[in-house]
């Protein structure tokens, strides 16, 4: 099973709004198919292991997935799509046993697939590695029940949390190994996120540019209430190229829409609050609506804050340099009204790692019902 869940976790940022699914399948101590969710999010990852089973048998009679035993991350699909059941696939191959870790929240799923392939005579195990595939598929869970992708907040400060010197130099507060692992993480994201003020102040791309991942690069969005982005700006010139998307207010101006939108950019409408702010949770409903799971946030501050303030940061990535600015830098995140140590943002830490000079920090939420 661990092996099916490290073929998942390949399909990460580029599957949406599909979960990313591993299969192994196994016969006579020996592993005759293995398969991943495709980009786009078919073929499945059952189909694509059966397919490769068949290809191993060579046409010999008992070859295939017959008698075979299949672990998959996913309580496999049981309903009909662009393509058949998986479910129904791996009854067909006659396989005699599945494996699942976990099962599939999607209503069209819920348990159908498990009681299909019990039906049909084949021996269902479930809940192996189940954590470690909750974990993997957070974010198709999220959009699925929480109709929310999962929420990823990216970091690199200083030891003070500043992300920026007063002036506003921050080209770089961490070094290239850490650069490096943020655009790894941009890789196995659907979408990169950024509040106006950094799409201005930097003019980023928000690409993957790992050698040999440059075509992993995710959705571009910015949230932007009142459209400022300029069409010059890269994210609007790009746009033909890798998808960006603008989250703004219900009032947008129909001028500087038709400009960005002639361009490819895709203006998303949202509600505001009384301040003509966007609404955090408005932005990740459109976006969930859209098929994204998966969001990396990566700036800045003010962005950082109304996320947190509204309780929709699932993890952080924090990468932090030895070294200090002080008081007088900007902060990594704006104020998002905390006058009571209980109404803090937790988490726990799930990881620390050097990377290079530089320390990466991994945490996730603490559900507020566990906080103390």
């Amino acid at each position: 099973m661990r092996a099916a869940l490290s073929l998942a976790a390949r399909g990460l940022g580029r599957t949406w709004p599909n979960p990313a699914v591993g299969c192994v399948l196994v016969r006579g101590g020996a592993v005759i198919g293995r398969g991943w969710t495709q980009p786009g999010g078919r073929p499945h990852a059952e189909t694509e292991a059966l397919a490769r089973a068949r290809s191993l048998s060579g046409g010999i009679e008992g070859g295939g997935a017959e008698g075979a035993t299949a672990y998959v991350t996913l309580e496999p699909c049981n309903h009909y799509g662009k393509t058949p059941p998986c479910a129904l696939a791996l009854v067909e191959a006659k396989v005699a046993r599945v494996v699942v870790a976990c099962q599939d929240p999607d209503p069209r799923v819920a348990g159908g697939g498990l009681t299909r392939l019990r039906d049909a005579g084949i021996e269902v195990t479930t809940g192996v590695c189940e954590a470690e595939a909750l974990a993997l598929n957070e974010g198709f869970f999220n959009r699925i029940t929480l109709g929310r992708p999962l929420v990823t907040l990216k970091v690199a400060s200083t030891l003070d949390g500043r992300i920026a010197t007063a002036t506003g130099e921050s080209q770089w507060i961490t070094g290239p190994t850490a650069r490096a692992w943020g655009h790894r993480l941009r890789a196995s994201h659907d979408a990169i996120l950024v509040g106006i003020g950094t799409a201005l102040a930097d003019d980023p791309e928000l690409t993957c540019r790992l050698p040999g991942l440059e075509d992993r690069s995710p959705v571009r969005v910015v949230v932007d209430s009142s459209l400022r982005l300029p069409p010059t700006a890269k994210l609007a010139t790009g746009a033909g190229r890798i998808p960006s998307w603008i989250v703004t207010g219900p009032s947008a101006d129909p001028a500087r829409t038709q400009a960005l939108t002639a361009l490819g950019v895709e203006v998303i409408p949202v509600a505001t609050d009384a301040d003509g702010r966007i609404d955090p949770a408005a932005a990740m409903t459109a976006l969930a609506a859209r098929g994204i799971t998966r969001v990396l946030v990566e700036g800045g501050a003010s962005i950082a804050g109304a996320l947190l303030g509204a309780g929709l940061v699932d993890r952080l990535e924090w990468f932090r340099a030895a070294s200090l600015i002080g008081g007088d830098g900007l902060p990594a995140v704006a104020g998002f009204g905390v006058e009571a140590l209980a109404a803090m943002a937790r988490f726990e830490r799930a990881a620390v790692r050097g990377a290079g000079a530089d320390l990466a920090e991994s945490y996730r939420r603490i559900p507020a019902k566990a906080s103390v």
